[in-house]
């Protein structure tokens, strides 16, 4: 009985990896994961010497201010690295150099001017997370220095999509591995100093930077091996036909991550704004071991993007609809397992790792399970729309998620606290992604049906 089962679990194992399309995606995204994988162990020790070291209080005062940074960096964002993998993989694919050259330059600079009004905007309101958030006036300072790392991801989103769209994923791996090993020697150095909160903030600003920066470079030397040294001088004007085209796009991709902030991405600023710190400190941590669950599925989307838009534009469905197919197996088979294991031995885990004091964290993490595995099975759902044309509709989704999602925030959290927010969070995926994924479903079907008609003498 056993033996048969052994050789099924080969047989489909040898189907599954049939698929070309899977092979390279799962190359790609093995170059990531081990990245993810070294990068998540090395953030899972950061976080249990800085949990130890700062107390459940001060961990969630730092986790409201990292929030409040990325949420308006985020939200002043237009996803370049979106744009980039859409647009540039379509110029190459024709031949028409000149005009990826233009339009990963023309990213660049919106995404300059757009990280400078989020640098600004986040200096502007520090007053404002240092009183509501982190419930100190003194923390001012800490959220204010913490904006500086905006700066050092002046172009980062464009620079990622430039590595993707021309299969840099191991470069990027090392890369996200360097910044990661930095942060780690600083927050050790600060660990043993008792530096404080101050210690840990200086510590991320110094290696996410590093981090940021490394993939600027690599970026414009990918830029001038592609295109040339004087690959800035491409004339945005060749773009002009796509403009509309253009705008729409980064319009569609802004609005959908705006609404993402407030749907799944600011979870620890509401809990702090209409609670406690301390409640933040559980939430951030319950957050924190949810990477055990995302850790191998987060580089996929990143990985199969580049090749479901190059599907696309050949007008290969039946490749499509294979490679999210089996790419739902891997992912999903993975997450139950973990989801699993991480019910089983979440609370001692954290007992023993983090000490006593953030067990309450632990029933949050029980709820959280549920929504990252519907999540993470279908993990290519917005990257799917996006390829297909259909960039508006993550955006309307967003829309009806986030005005539910508000409703039930005033209403449930104040009252029942992080649990309710870890709830809230669960249905916004399941619901979300369930919809995704019939829309795209249903248009994948209507492109193959005309595709046909279109070939019939």
């Amino acid at each position: 009985m056993s033996s048969s089962w052994v050789v099924r679990l080969r047989v489909w194992g040898a189907a599954l990896f049939a698929n070309p399309l899977l092979r390279r995606v799962v190359k790609n995204s093995a170059y990531l994961f081990s990245a993810t994988g070294i990068s998540a162990a090395i953030g899972m020790l950061q976080g249990i010497l800085t949990a130890r070291l700062l107390g459940v209080e001060n961990f969630g005062i730092l986790g409201a201010i990292t929030v409040f940074t990325s949420v308006i960096n985020r939200f002043a964002s237009f996803r370049m690295s979106e744009l980039v993998v859409r647009y540039v993989g379509e110029f190459e694919e024709r031949g028409e150099q000149e005009q990826a050259a233009a339009l990963f330059k023309g990213a660049a600079l919106v995404e300059m001017g757009a990280s400078l009004v989020a640098f600004a905007l986040i200096w502007a309101l520090a007053p404002f997370g240092a009183r509501w958030l982190a419930k100190d006036i003194q923390t001012v300072t800490w959220f204010t220095l913490y904006g500086w790392i905006v700066i050092a991801n002046l172009i980062a989103e464009s620079s990622t999509g430039l590595l993707q769209i021309f299969d840099r994923f191991r470069r990027m791996a090392w890369l996200q591995v360097g910044g990661s090993l930095v942060t780690l020697l600083l927050i050790g150095f600060a660990y043993l100093n008792h530096s404080g909160l101050a210690g840990v903030l200086w510590a991320y600003i110094l290696g996410k930077s590093v981090g940021a920066l490394g993939f600027t470079v690599a970026a414009l030397r990918e830029a001038q091996v592609r295109w040339g040294g004087r690959w800035w001088q491409a004339p945005l004007n060749r773009l002009r036909p796509k403009f509309g085209e253009l705008a729409r796009f980064a319009l569609s991709t802004n609005l959908s991550a705006s609404l993402s902030l407030i749907n799944k991405d600011s979870e620890l600023l509401w809990i702090s704004f209409l609670r406690n710190p301390l409640e933040t400190g559980y939430y951030k941590l319950a957050l924190s071991l949810i990477n055990i669950v995302q850790m191998p599925v987060s580089p996929l989307p990143q990985a199969t993007y580049p090749e479901l838009a190059r599907e696309m534009a050949r007008r290969n469905w039946q490749g499509v609809r294979a490679l999210l197919r089996q790419g739902s197996l891997l992912a999903g088979g993975y997450t139950l397992l973990a989801a699993l294991c991480l019910a089983v031995l979440g609370k001692p885990l954290i007992r023993f790792l983090y000490t006593e004091p953030y067990l309450p964290a632990y029933p949050a993490l029980l709820i959280l399970l549920g929504g990252f595995l519907v999540a993470n099975t279908f993990y290519w759902h917005r990257s799917a729309l996006l390829a297909i044309g259909r960039a508006e509709f993550p955006a309307q989704v967003n829309f009806v998620l986030a005005i539910l999602k508000i409703g039930g925030i005033f209403l449930l959290v104040p009252r029942f606290g992080y649990l309710a927010n870890a709830a809230l969070l669960s249905a916004s995926y399941l619901l979300g992604v369930s919809v995704s994924v019939g829309v795209f479903a249903l248009t994948l079907r209507r492109r193959a049906d005309q595709s046909v008609v279109q070939s019939l003498p």
